[in-house]
């Protein structure tokens, strides 16, 4: 046996066991796209991670109140090559998120920069914090 035989002997073994635990973790757990939530004055800021996401597959619906977001990625090889290690997942990626009546489904905004997808869902009007006026002067039941 020489050098190089042992070599690709043992990197055999090892796609053989990087296959194996690869499907384990595949068929155990499912892939999400990570999600920041921030709420501001007037609005609800989403961020989700998509790195490598194709622009043109990414897609934010809104459906009776479901914010629904969803990104492709896909990895292409060669013939030639010897993929031994595959950590990171491909395919399409969803994520549903539902939107509070507080939020204004209709006027949802988004966009895609440097692996991230930004989603601006604002507040409704009647939603937001509000002054209430108390009058003064003599004293005045309110009615029940």
């Amino acid at each position: 046996m020489t050098l190089f035989s042992s070599i690709d002997s043992v990197m055999r073994d090892m796609e053989r066991r990087f296959d194996r635990l690869a499907g384990r973790i595949r068929d155990s757990a499912s892939v999400t796209m990570p999600m920041d939530a921030v709420r501001r004055p007037g609005e609800i800021l989403l961020r989700f991670d998509a790195p490598g996401a194709d622009p043109g597959s990414i897609e934010v619906t809104v459906d009776r109140g479901v914010l629904s977001v969803s990104a492709r990625r896909e990895e292409t090889y060669g013939k030639d090559d010897g993929v031994f290690v595959r950590e990171r997942a491909t395919g399409t990626f969803t994520r549903r998120i539902y939107l509070s009546e507080h939020l204004d489904a209709d006027h949802v905004e988004a966009a895609y920069d440097n692996g991230v997808l930004a989603v601006r869902v604002p507040v409704r009007e009647r939603a937001r914090p509000r002054k209430v006026e108390i009058t003064k002067g003599a004293a005045r039941a309110i009615s029940k």
